[in-house]
């Protein structure tokens, strides 16, 4: 137990765990409160325009990863965090207003996903790196795997938290109310003991610094094969929001608080698998792999379930192996990325992850209002069985993996080579990707 929680001794991460915490709680509020407030009020029941919104939100972290990337490794994160708090902040409380006042239109709720997109895109990358200058080396991957659990430990609360205030005061104060958490990481920033911080080496200020980031990424076939597989699986199968909102509302018939209860339940399975990935000292490719196809089967699962309950059920499954599959693929990104590099590399992890949603979003959001919810849940669970099918043959081309049947031993041995050799390459090709910056 000590094990899983031993980032948590270190005081600045507890501060950071604790308020990060608590503004989780406030965006999973928001993120319900708003795909309701445009399904059921200023739509038809739009599926389409669910996955729009999303789209607008996620989609200017592609835009903007180089610039946001760089930000993340030229400037200190810590200011940089505390400026896009308060941005995300003016933007809740803004959006609660026009609501609460009943003059917000679906164009509102567009404008305001799109700057809060545009918010998001400078502070994921500086957010995920800034964990690193919280903790040691030695300590990344379980405080990855910690921020993680806050994360979901927040689903479980925060959605049928909304699901209960939208019903009793409307999804407006619930803007308002998210709008405030964002103090909670403000004054965890504040207090922090600055002389604690483990801050990375700043690149030097000069030409190609972008460029160097993403060529850095190029030359790691293995961070490369982690980028495609969460583009596909961020594209078809993290619409979450799409799948749960139609299977409530067009398969069940279900109100405001079962719609919040599908996002707790499915949080339990994925708080489940945060703490379980806390107690990995390494994590490894082929966790990342087993994972997805865990995710691609519960996927798949989810779509047959005959009742509100049965499907419930299978959420449990969905958030235990979809976390499980992106806290490895993470922490594997930023153990094995050269400090100096992390920021950039980070940006685009998060670009890709996320990038994938503008196209993903409406174009499940389609399917469902085409052919139904379950089979938008089909094509979810087909895009990310593609991603292991590339994942298998990306490990049986680099890493010469082999399958046999062992006759004493009853069972299937899988052999393949470690991943020590892609990471002393990666450190080779350091000085000269920086090299590069000089010649611009």
């Amino acid at each position: 137990m000590r094990a899983m929680f031993r980032s948590l001794g270190i005081f600045n991460y507890r501060l950071w765990f604790i308020g990060a915490l608590v503004s989780n709680i406030g965006a999973w509020m928001q993120r319900t409160a708003q795909e309701w407030l445009v399904l059921t009020e200023l739509t038809d029941h739009d599926a389409a325009a669910v996955g729009v919104t999303i789209a607008l939100q996620f989609g200017p972290q592609l835009l903007l990863m180089p610039v946001a990337g760089w930000v993340a490794d030229r400037f200190d994160r810590r200011t940089v965090l505390i400026w896009t708090q308060v941005t995300m902040a003016l933007l809740g409380v803004s959006l609660g207003a026009i609501v609460i006042f009943g003059v917000v239109e679906l164009w509102h709720v567009f404008a305001f996903a799109t700057a809060l997109g545009v918010a998001a895109a400078v502070d994921s990358p500086a957010r995920q790196a800034f964990v690193s200058d919280l903790v040691s080396e030695k300590n990344l991957p379980n405080a990855v795997a910690l921020n993680s659990a806050s994360f979901h430990a927040a689903r479980l609360f925060g959605p049928a938290a909304a699901g209960v205030l939208v019903a009793i005061v409307g999804p407006g104060w619930v803007f308002v109310l998210n709008g405030l958490t964002f103090a909670a990481v403000l004054i965890a920033l504040w207090m922090m003991r600055v002389d604690q911080l483990h801050p990375a080496v700043r690149p030097p200020r000069a030409k190609g610094q972008i460029r160097a980031g993403l060529r850095y990424v190029g030359s790691r076939s293995d961070i490369v094969l982690i980028l495609v597989m969460i583009f596909l699986m961020g594209t078809f199968a993290m619409n979450f929001a799409v799948f749960n909102s139609t299977m409530a509302t067009v398969e069940f018939g279900v109100g405001a608080g079962e719609y919040g209860l599908m996002s707790s339940i499915m949080a339990i399975g994925a708080l489940t698998g945060a703490l379980l990935a806390a107690r990995r000292d390494r994590p490894r490719l082929r966790l990342v792999i087993g994972a997805s196809a865990a995710f691609g089967a519960a996927i798949l699962l989810a779509a047959f379930m005959p009742t509100y309950w049965t499907y419930v059920a299978a959420l449990v499954l969905i958030g235990a192996s979809s976390i499980t599959m992106m806290t490895a693929a993470n922490a594997y990104v930023q153990t094995s990325t050269a400090p100096m590099m992390r920021g950039r590399v980070m940006a685009v992890y998060m670009a890709i992850f996320t990038g994938g949603t503008p196209i993903g979003a409406p174009l499940i959001g389609w399917v469902a209002n085409e052919f139904g919810p379950r089979w938008a849940l089909g094509v979810g669970a087909a895009g990310t069985f593609l991603a292991v099918i590339i994942a298998v043959i990306w490990m049986v081309r680099y890493k010469d993996l082999r399958v046999r049947y062992s006759r004493p031993a009853r069972r299937f041995v899988i052999r393949y080579r470690g991943d020590q050799r892609d990471r002393e390459l990666a450190t080779q090709e350091i000085s000269i990707i920086e090299g590069t910056i000089k010649r611009g």
